[in-house]
């Protein structure tokens, strides 16, 4: 059993005070994130989507950020899924990202809604061949046989669409969260991280706030 209380680190990277951060969200959240492609780390768009059913059960997983702009962050992924079920009975989530190299983490709280089928066909049509076939063959979050049920389906379907371009599934498809809180929080010593909070007025604009780690 390893000692947890041994594990620790001091945070001692950077600092983040209010006269550092951007006024607006959406400016702040691509001014870390485009640190965090130089910086090299890998799949920093990788993000915790976590959901929640209509009785309130919650889930997570990780998922990838695809778009952000001032419309909110957006992912794809099979509607009929776990988490796809969860949005249709609760159109409520969370995302966090979490940049180890960086001593940094990015909350997000939001509303969920579908992105347009334009917008799906269109990011559908830009994914690797194989990424294409393997949203038509899989049934996210059902139960299969085994893993060759699922390697035959694909085997089959590439032969099947080697010379035909596969169309979008109904069941594939975006999703937008559209945050009305962000939380950008920045690793210190002695735990004594820095939290700055932006919250959406009802006009549109964001006002920020520090909270205490």
């Amino acid at each position: 059993m390893p000692d947890f209380d041994a594990l620790r680190e001091e945070y001692k990277t950077a600092t983040l005070d209010e006269s550092e951060v951007r006024p607006d969200m959406c400016a702040q959240f691509h001014a870390w994130f485009e640190q965090a492609v130089s910086s090299g780390l890998r799949e920093p768009n990788a993000m915790t989507l976590a959901t929640a059913s209509a009785d309130g059960s919650p889930s997570a997983r990780i998922v990838l950020l695809k778009g952000v702009d001032d419309s909110g962050f957006t992912f794809f992924t099979n509607y009929d899924s776990a988490k796809g079920r969860e949005l249709a009975a609760n159109p409520r989530a969370a995302l966090v990202f979490y940049w180890n190299e960086l001593e940094r983490q990015v909350r997000i709280q939001g509303l969920v809604e579908k992105v347009s089928r334009q917008e799906t066909v269109d990011y559908y049509a830009v994914r690797p061949l194989k990424s294409q076939i393997g949203a038509t063959v899989s049934p996210q979050s059902q139960v299969i046989p085994d893993r060759k049920w699922l390697e035959d389906r694909m085997m089959e379907a590439e032969e099947r669409l080697a010379d035909v371009a596969p169309e979008c599934p109904e069941v594939w498809g975006g999703y937008r969260l559209r945050p009305h809180t962000v939380e950008f929080w920045q690793g210190r010593r002695s735990r004594l991280h820095d939290r700055i909070v932006y919250r959406l007025h009802t006009d549109g604009s964001w006002f920020r706030q520090r909270l205490a780690p």
